[in-house]
């Protein structure tokens, strides 16, 4: 179970979520899969984590790639991390965005992804709006410079419950 805040009597860390391919596991925090193909908010050649505020969160920006179906039968890992200081967390307010349409979900486009790369060579961690739920944040962890600020990395098998698969 995720902690509670520290508001509601919990402990309070600020923690990132990311769900991967078990078979990647071993370089789940290398970002080589946004350095190889480039993502929503990076260029290829950006070494960069995807991840969230709360697994619900990464699941689902996973399972809207890749679908339930692959989350069913392909065994993934699912990675959490506490950063040591959130002052290192630089926030995007959806009207920090040039373009509102960045924010929906479309395919990215170069200029998105040249906005994304700004932010992320200023900042070890950069909180974005997901296109996926306009009420969740995706949290995208620049490798070269967060990982020393991570501590409390773990992963666990994540198991998608087969509800999710019975309706095709």
């Amino acid at each position: 179970m995720i902690p509670l805040p520290a508001s509601l009597g919990g402990t309070g860390d600020l923690a990132g979520w990311t769900l991967q391919d078990a078979r990647h596991t071993a370089t789940w925090n290398s970002g080589i899969g946004s350095a190889t193909y480039g993502g929503r908010w990076n260029s290829i050649g950006r070494h960069v984590i995807y991840a969230a505020l709360d697994p619900a969160t990464a699941i689902l920006e996973v399972a809207v790639h890749k679908g339930f179906r692959v989350l069913n039968t392909v065994a993934h890992d699912l990675h959490s991390f506490t950063i040591v200081d959130p002052r290192q967390v630089h926030v995007v307010q959806p009207g920090d965005v040039p373009n509102p349409h960045w924010l929906h979900p479309t395919p990215p486009n170069p200029d998105q992804q040249a906005f994304g790369d700004q932010l992320i060579d200023a900042h070890p961690y950069v909180l974005v709006p997901s296109a996926v739920s306009r009420h969740s944040w995706n949290l995208l962890v620049n490798v070269t410079t967060a990982l020393p600020l991570m501590t409390r990395v773990q992963s666990e098998r994540f198991a998608l419950d087969p509800r999710l698969r019975a309706h095709p």
